[in-house]
């Protein structure tokens, strides 16, 4: 673990190479080779060293992380070529890498704090550096806020647990059943995943983004809450057992009253980042019903929402280079023009509303059995939540292909070799992994 540690922090000055696109990938690839081995299987750790280990739900989502930061490099080209910034956007990067690492692979609540807040740090300086409208300045002061606002509370609660036990590390937790301490606990997770109600900095954060944002915010850092309460829920277990109903409601009330903003959504990235916090209900949902189908069903729903959500944020950047707008109303009849990326549109749109053999399906069977056995009335906006996932998949498929084009429309490129193997590296492993589907529902 601390090998790994130091060659990514000695990869930092490698960032200010010159022409270096390619040469980058290369490095996010070779990372993915090194983290490979340390897999653990089921909740045993391996790779343990100090205040570093991995078990397979941290191996997963680390594997993911590094897997999307090389696809942000990929879907980055036009940084890249304008020469804006590029060795500072890929050191911002290689921090974030840094910091996702770390806050996956730490067995001490302290050190997992800490570096859950610096994650946001290299997110922040993304949307506000590359962003692409002046909005975007109020769209980080939401992503910060929202963030601190709910991490200060949990800070003051690491300080409190230290202070009763005499110590911070996951190996010797003590339960506490004190719902003051599980409220600022699970707060800074329930805004990150984000939750009905706290999930406003969310579409903001998405649409003034640059698509390497997106990425990462769609790919890993939603993961970050889910991750957070599935590590630290057996420390609430008695307390947890008693309150989570409240939650379990709001997050599938949130998740059938997103799925309806959706359907009246005008921009393209507006419309997939909301039907982010409409999956992530069911991730909550998931967690805190606190039994295996839901725990193992949470860890495969959020890597498969990680790959085609950033698949989908990709596909509508392909849009955005080619017409300069995401609106629906001038992004039509794409199909008449480049048949070969509508292919890809069909592929992840199909995956987003969990149809065969995507891993979202699996995903949702395994969210739909834990949670209809925790209550048979979860049922109703469970399938609510299904058709019209259904809905608005067909609706963003259907309005950018079909209907008329833009006629302003004056030259244009049907895609280049780079934007092909890109949506191929989103799609491919959301389907195939659906083949080796015990592995990831055997962590728990």
């Amino acid at each position: 673990m601390m090998s790994i540690l130091f060659l990514l922090v000695s990869m930092l000055p490698l960032s200010f190479m010159k022409n270096s696109f390619w040469f980058n990938q290369c490095i996010y690839m070779f990372m993915l080779v090194l983290v490979l081995p340390l897999v653990g299987i089921g909740n045993s750790f391996s790779g343990l060293s100090y205040i570093w280990g991995v078990d397979l739900l941290s191996w997963v989502l680390i594997m993911l992380s590094f897997w999307i930061c090389s696809l942000m490099l990929l879907a980055s080209e036009g940084i890249f070529k304008s020469g804006y910034y590029y060795n500072l956007f890929v050191l911002v990067l290689s921090f974030l890498s840094l910091s996702l690492y770390c806050t996956f692979s730490a067995l001490n609540l302290f050190v997992f704090y800490l570096f859950f807040e610096f994650s946001l740090i290299p997110t922040l300086i993304l949307i506000m550096g590359w962003g692409y409208q002046p909005e975007r300045i109020q769209a980080g002061v939401y992503l910060l806020f929202y963030t601190l606002i709910g991490s200060l509370p949990m800070m003051i609660s690491i300080f409190y647990y230290y202070s009763e036990f005499g110590t911070l590390d996951f190996f010797f937790s003590f339960m506490v059943d004190e719902f003051l301490f599980y409220l600022c606990m699970s707060l800074v997770f329930f805004v990150k995943m984000p939750m009905y109600f706290v999930h406003l900095w969310l579409p903001k954060a998405h649409v003034e983004a640059p698509v390497a944002g997106s990425m990462i915010l769609a790919g890993i850092m939603l993961k970050l809450g889910g991750y957070g309460l599935l590590r630290f829920l057996p420390l609430m277990l008695e307390v947890a057992m008693k309150v989570n109903y409240m939650f379990i409601i709001l997050g599938l009330v949130g998740g059938f009253m997103v799925s309806l903003i959706c359907i009246r959504q005008s921009d393209i990235k507006s419309l997939i980042a909301y039907s982010s916090v409409a999956h992530m209900g069911l991730v909550l949902g998931g967690i805190l019903s606190l039994n295996s189908w839901g725990l193992s069903g949470s860890l495969v729903m959020m890597l498969a929402h990680g790959l085609c959500s950033s698949g989908l944020f990709c596909l509508a950047n392909v849009s955005y280079e080619r017409l300069n707008s995401r609106s629906f109303f001038l992004s039509k009849g794409m199909i008449n023009i480049m048949p070969s990326m509508s292919l890809w549109w069909f592929l992840l749109c199909s995956s987003n509303m969990a149809a065969p053999p995507s891993l979202n399906l699996l995903g949702e069977i395994m969210l739909l059995n834990s949670l209809i056995s925790w209550s048979i009335y979860t049922m109703l906006f469970l399938s609510l939540i299904s058709f019209f996932s259904a809905v608005y998949s067909l609706f963003l498929y259907s309005y950018v292909q079909h209907g008329n084009l833009l006629g302003s429309i004056y030259s244009f490129s049907l895609g280049s070799v780079r934007e092909y193997l890109l949506m191929f590296m989103h799609w491919f492993p959301l389907n195939l992994l659906v083949m080796k589907s015990e592995f990831f529902a055997s962590w728990f």
